[in-house]
Order: structure tokens, then sequence, then C-alpha cells
């Protein structure tokens, strides 16, 4: 038999292998029940609204000795995309995530088979990174969709006129899982407790550095990724105040740097990752 038969496989060919492995591991696993709770919370909320509307026909509208205000459909699927799925879900299943492509196999004590196999060990990250990828994108886009449907038509909303800005939440959820995947397989990578790490600094540092004038929001994710949100709310008093109580930064940066800024924040994160997982020694503890 020729030398060629136990040749390692090539990156890419290593890459699917681990790619294959992962998927079904993560998509049986623990995570993906909690990822599916938080992903099935704005369904409910969103169906719930459903409900109340067609039952009761229900307006959200007011006044208080100045002018009214009401949100349409399209307004509330906004503000559900902004607050449940960017503030919330990308970032957290970007942590719970992103920290265990590595270190879920150095605390199982796997981590030693793995780097034993006659591939790279960068491949290994990657595949784990395609997978998680993969199946957050599985769960959390259907689950936008399903919110779309049932909040876009409520009090007259048109659900064609709104499906751009559908096609540009799913572009940019995807982005957010993306670039928060990376950063944190780097700190799972390179870090010994690395989910405490990544819990602080989405719910410790990026909220309170965004709201910090100077120059240390260029140091978050979010600051970005919010500033390509593509909703616009109706321009009366009540809203105003609204978006004034729910913003975190102003004025947002132009699109195409933001784009360009989590594109960056991507290709360093994941290939620092990919790095650290070549160079790094893993002791095991016993």
């Amino acid at each position: 038999m020729s030398a060629e038969a136990f040749s390692p496989p090539s990156f890419g060919r290593a890459v699917v292998r681990v790619f294959d492995l992962s998927l079904g591991e993560m998509l049986w696993s623990r995570r993906t029940l909690f990822m599916a709770v938080v992903a099935g919370g704005p369904v409910l909320i969103a169906v719930a609204l459903r409900l109340a509307a067609s039952s009761a026909a229900a307006r959200f509208t007011g006044s208080a000795g100045g002018p009214s205000f009401a949100l349409g459909g399209p307004d509330i699927f906004g503000l559900m995309i902004w607050a449940f799925y960017l503030r919330f879900t990308v970032p957290v299943l970007g942590v719970f995530y992103g920290t265990s492509l590595i270190a879920d196999e150095v605390e199982d004590k796997t981590i030693t088979y793995l780097f034993t196999r006659p591939i790279p060990r960068g491949a290994i990250l990657v595949g784990k990174y395609l997978a998680y990828l993969a199946c957050t994108s599985v769960v959390i886009l259907p689950s936008v969709v399903v919110v779309y449907f049932s909040v876009v038509p409520l009090f007259g909303g048109s659900v064609g006129a709104g499906f751009p800005s559908l096609v540009a939440d799913l572009g940019l959820i995807g982005l957010g899982l993306a670039v928060y995947g990376a950063a944190f397989a780097f700190v799972g990578a390179r870090l010994r407790r690395p989910l405490l790490s990544g819990l602080l600094f989405i719910f410790g540092w990026e909220p309170v550095v965004v709201v910090v004038p100077g120059y240390m929001k260029n140091l978050t994710v979010a600051y970005y990724l919010q500033g390509l949100v593509p909703h616009a709310a109706p321009q009366d008093e009540a809203m105003t105040l609204l978006r004034s109580a729910l913003r975190t930064f102003e004025p947002a940066p132009a699109a195409w740097i933001c784009v360009l800024a989590l594109v960056a924040i991507w290709v360093v994160t994941l290939g620092a990752a990919v790095r650290a997982v070549e160079r790094r020694e893993y002791v095991l503890e016993r």
C-alpha cells in the first residue's frame, strides 16, 4: 500500500471531518436545549401579541396632553430584533458556544485524543466553530422568521413591504453570531476559565463602555453591530423618548465602517484562536 494512503488529510478535509462530528454532538447537547429556550422567548411574546391583537383589537396608542403615538407591527419587530436578539441572544450564544469549543475538551480531558489524531490542530477549532455557526443558525434564524410573520402584520403592517428588512436582520444576526463566536473562541483557547470572562465582557464591559464618551466603545462588538440595525422608529415625541432610553450610543458610525470593523474583528480573533490552539500546550488538571 502506498505511503499516500497514510498521509494526513489536508486542512480543508480535516475541517470538514471535525465539522461533521461536532455538528451532531452540538445539536444533541444541553447547550442546544438552552439555545432553544432563549430563541423561544421572543416567539412566545410575538404569538401572545398576535393573539391579543386579534381577539381584542389591541392598539399601542396613548396621549398625555401631547401628540399621540402608535407602534406599528414593523416598529415592534424592529424593537424585538434589537432588544431580544442583538442585545441578548446573539452575544449570549456566542459566549456559551464560543468559549466551549476548546474549553469543554480540556475540561472533559478529551483534548489529548483530538490532538493525537493526524490532523492540524487549527482544523479542529475551525471545524467546531463552523459547527457552532450551523447549529445556532438552524435554531435562531427560524425563530426570527416566526417573529416577523407574527408581529409585522399587526395594526396594518405589510409583510411584503418589510421583507427586505427581514433579510437584512437575518444577515445581521448571522454576522453577529460569527463575530461573537470567533471572539470567544479565542477567549476559550487562551484562558482557563473563559465562560466567566465572556459573561463579564457582554454584561459588564460592553454595556458600560458604549455609554462612556471616548474611544473605548470602539473596543466592543456591540458598537458596530448595533450601528447596522436597519430600523427607524417613528418620529413622534413618545417614541423619541423610548429610543433615547434604549439607545446606548450616538451617533453610530457609517455602515461601511461597521462592516469593515466587524470583518476585521472576525478575521483577527478567529486567526488568533487558531494560532493559540496550534501553539498552546494544554495541561489537564487531575
